[in-house]
């Protein structure tokens, strides 16, 4: 299922401009990643910027014993989670992910501004990143992909739009078959999503982005994206 609009109009000459950045920017990382498969620098590239739950455990396990060094460690970790978001480990992944940013990110970047948008995008990462992190704390392969901004993202959307209906396509082989599905599907449609971003994988010795309970927790993005909606619901109303 191929989500192509939600037909929700605003009377307001404000483009999403940190939607078009974000893709923008993911796609040149992508295709920075492509150049260093070719010249097999990829591997070292994504496990030393990739988001690895046991580095990070593991720093400030060496900092609570007294080890002030594992300071250096844990800024370069947590620098990580920003740029693990950049890089993505097959075209599925990159290709799904930026479709549902365009889709329903434009939208929510329409009605929260864009500098409310671009600290949601952020903050919904890192705090999803930290609950993987403690999900599963000796994961040793990198998690890489802004997955969980883009479950935050349709969080917040379907509960501002719960009743939109979402015009899509269903691909059959060359049939194109043109569909309204509503919003709400594609809550579990992304998960399900999830499970075909091995298609077309880029060439990482060591894989990325394992099936385990660290990788599935950016599900959490949705409830950090529901709830962020929500608060600034009420600061509106109050307001």
């Amino acid at each position: 299922m191929i989500p192509i609009s939600d037909n929700i109009f605003f009377f307001s000459n404000k483009r999403p401009i940190i939607v078009y950045g974000l893709i923008g920017f993911n796609v040149i990382v992508f295709l920075w990643e492509i150049k260093l498969e070719i010249s097999n620098e990829l591997t070292n590239v994504i496990y030393s910027w990739g988001m690895i739950p046991k580095q990070i455990s593991a720093a400030f396990t060496e900092l609570l014993a007294g080890n002030l060094a594992a300071i250096i460690i844990i800024a370069i970790s947590l620098f990580s989670l920003f740029v693990a978001m950049f890089l993505h480990g097959s075209f599925s992944q990159i290709l799904g992910n930026l479709l549902f940013l365009w889709i329903f990110g434009q939208t929510i970047e329409k009605i929260i501004g864009y500098r409310r948008f671009i600290i949601f995008y952020f903050l919904a990462s890192i705090l999803t990143a930290l609950i993987q992190i403690l999900a599963d704390p000796n994961l040793a392969v990198p998690l890489i992909g802004n997955n969980s901004a883009i479950a935050a993202i349709l969080g917040a959307y379907i509960i501002k739009f719960p009743q939109t209906k979402i015009d899509s396509v269903l691909p059959l082989l060359v049939i194109f078959i043109p569909m309204r599905i509503p919003a709400f599907f594609y809550l579990f449609w992304w998960f399900i999503q999830q499970l075909f971003y091995g298609i077309g994988s880029l060439n990482i010795t060591g894989g990325v982005n394992p099936p385990s309970l660290a990788y599935w927790m950016h599900g959490a993005g949705f409830i950090i994206g529901a709830a962020y909606i929500k608060i600034l619901q009420r600061i509106g109303n109050r307001q």
